[in-house]
């Protein structure tokens, strides 16, 4: 049976298929509201798909699907699949570090210490922590608030009881209750066990409340001393969290996610929310196979951090709705609030990690960092080829004076100086930009064509519809147009003007491809502008020089190498333009240029 008898056999349930292999391996694992529109999706013609996906396609020898009665279904075995059988082109979630843990470890009289190894012996684990710092200093406040064994000794009752066990010095010091030789029950222990998990599960506010409730109770019955230990552990608490960063004047209790993309990849936030504080917060790299949808990408990345970091809150806030429900959560998008501003401080953690990886990229390995640069290029602004070679060009000119034009060329992402040209426009008069572009596309292109030199991938020109559609006519002219893309980038809302496109393309502020688009942009204006300033400084300073006696080619030659503008020659003093020139030329030269003035030499005599 061929692919597309089997695509035919697929019903319009939801559901869960398995792309195979010709060795029979399972290379994809993916869910579906309605399988066969799903995975029909995938064998579309080849050149409407990405590069990594057509890749995959060209793999897959047999389909496997599971009908199941929900999407929820749907998602719950995915998950359960991929991570059996780790397809190769399914998304990986890729951990920035090894995370601190906090053990509670299982045993009796249980000891409380940080770990980066979780043990699946039924020790319980809270976290992750974001540094080892934070989480010794959760387990420093523990050991304060509470008397707890750290010693490595297997206690049971028989050996208590037998008193094969000696105190140690912590027990004399008053940081440990002496278990070991039953000064406290396992019951008293306990107790305390109990209240250090709520502490470790982020209720400061009730244990604060508790402690309270404990220190009054014990004052109103002349137990001073035992009101004395509480207030000291309610002090320590809130002393404590005071250090937190508290984000929501309300007790908010919720977990933030926020994705960042860059290209197929993106890069993950996780906030934990307790009582208006974080008291976690992860990032992660969420690489794609291949092409995947946001919102799909956001649920593997929710159901990753579930997996690997524990329970989910009731309340998840989001920026935009994942593609799977949760069970027993209530998903938010919340547009403005302490809400908001929890999942912008999410964001900004996410855009600092892929700001952090993309400078290490291009730092530790800059051939795969350009790689990156023009393979997101290529898909933001839908081109059928990598963008190597690209030409950006400007105008520049003061109310049609001095007109010139500079061509500004960038290869695999990084400028070329070498092949920056200048343009001095001939035919246009007065301040015309789109016959300036027209002239300047054409000079350009011509000559490219005529010395049978490379062509660019792509042409940027500054400017919106107008400078495009003149551009655009010159390619046409030239038949460049199958050759050669050709885009605007419009500085009022940095938005990419595509040529027959009545709406322009709103590229995300964050992106490479706008970042490279708007560098070359900046780069021609100044390179333009450059030249714009030289010429026209050095059209006033001959104007100005060929008007006086003694001044001839060469003089005037030595002057511009010199000082290059009029306003450098008039501050000169006279004796120093003497030494270049003679000192009837320099008399003569100041008195044109300071007519209101004497000279020095004057002056002296």
């Amino acid at each position: 049976m061929n692919q597309e008898e089997k695509l035919k056999l697929l019903p319009h349930q939801p559901g869960v298929y398995r792309f195979l292999d010709s060795e029979g391996t399972i290379i994809y694992v993916g869910k579906a509201k309605d399988l066969r529109r799903r995975v029909s999706s995938y064998f579309r013609p080849i050149d409407t798909l990405n590069r990594k996906t057509a890749i995959m396609v060209s793999k897959i020898e047999d389909i496997i699907h599971t009908v199941v009665d929900s999407e929820e279904d749907a998602f719950l075995l995915e998950n359960n699949l991929i991570k059996q059988f780790q397809p190769k082109y399914n998304i990986l979630l890729k951990d920035s570090k090894t995370y601190p843990w906090i053990c509670l470890r299982h045993e009796p009289f249980p000891r409380v210490f940080v770990t980066r190894r979780v043990i699946r012996d039924g020790s319980l684990y809270f976290g992750p922590y974001s540094s080892s710092i934070h989480a010794r200093n959760i387990v420093s406040l523990v050991e304060s608030l509470y008397r707890l064994r750290t010693c490595n000794l297997t206690l049971t009752d028989e050996s208590i009881a037998a008193g094969k066990h000696k105190i140690c010095l912590n027990f004399h010091l008053g940081k440990c209750a002496g278990p070991c030789e039953g000064h406290i029950s396992k019951n008293e222990y306990d107790a305390q066990i109990e209240q250090i998990k709520a502490i470790l599960k982020g209720d400061s506010s009730g244990m604060i409340r508790e402690y309270d409730r404990n220190m009054k109770q014990a004052a109103g019955e002349w137990k001073f001393e035992e009101a004395q230990i509480w207030k000291t552990r309610k002090e320590l608490l809130e002393k404590h969290y005071a250090k937190s960063l508290i984000v929501s004047a309300s007790q908010t209790n919720a977990d933030v996610f926020s994705l960042v993309f860059d290209g197929d990849d993106a890069y993950g936030n996780f906030l934990r929310i307790r009582g208006g504080c974080i008291i976690q917060s992860v990032n992660m790299e969420v690489k794609s196979r291949i092409e995947e949808e946001e919102a799909s990408v956001l649920s593997t990345f929710i159901a990753g951090i579930y997996d690997r970091f524990g329970e989910m809150q009731k309340e998840i806030i989001v920026p935009f709705l994942p593609d799977t429900t949760f069970p027993g959560t209530e998903i938010h998008v919340p547009v403005k609030g302490d809400k908001a501003s929890l999942l912008e401080l999410s964001r900004k953690n996410a855009s600092a990690m892929k700001f952090e990886k993309l400078k290490q990229e291009e730092f530790k390995n800059p051939e795969e960092h350009s790689e990156h640069i023009v393979n997101n290029m290529m898909r933001d602004l839908q081109m059928k080829v990598m963008p190597r070679h690209i030409e950006c060009f400007d105008n520049s000119n003061i109310q049609g004076t001095n007109p010139v034009a500079s061509c500004v060329v960038f290869r695999n992402g990084s400028p070329s100086r070498k092949d920056y040209r200048h343009f001095n426009i001939k035919t246009v008069i007065g301040p015309d930009d789109f016959s300036s572009m027209k002239e300047v596309l054409n000079r350009r292109y011509t000559r490219l064509l005529e010395e049978g030199e490379e062509l660019p991938q792509l042409v940027v020109v500054d400017g919106g519809k107008g400078q495009v559609s003149a551009a655009y006519q010159v390619l046409e002219e030239l038949n460049l147009l199958d050759r050669v893309k050709l885009i605007g980038l419009a500085k009022r809302m940095e938005e990419v003007i595509v040529p027959g496109d009545p709406y322009p393309l709103f590229l995300d502020r964050n992106s490479t491809t706008l970042r490279v688009l708007m560098h070359i942009r900046d780069e021609a204006h100044r390179f333009g502008i450059t030249h714009h300033r030289n010429r026209r400084s050095a059209g006033q300073m001959t104007s100005v020089l060929d008007d006086i006696l003694g001044i001839g080619k060469v003089r005037k030659e030595i002057l511009l190498k010199r000082y290059r503008t009029v306003s450098r020659i008039r501050q000169a003093p006279e004796a120093e333009i003497a030494e270049l020139i003679g000192t009837k030329a320099a008399a003569a030269l100041k008195g044109k240029l300071n007519p209101d003035g004497l000279s020095e030499i004057n002056d002296k005599q």
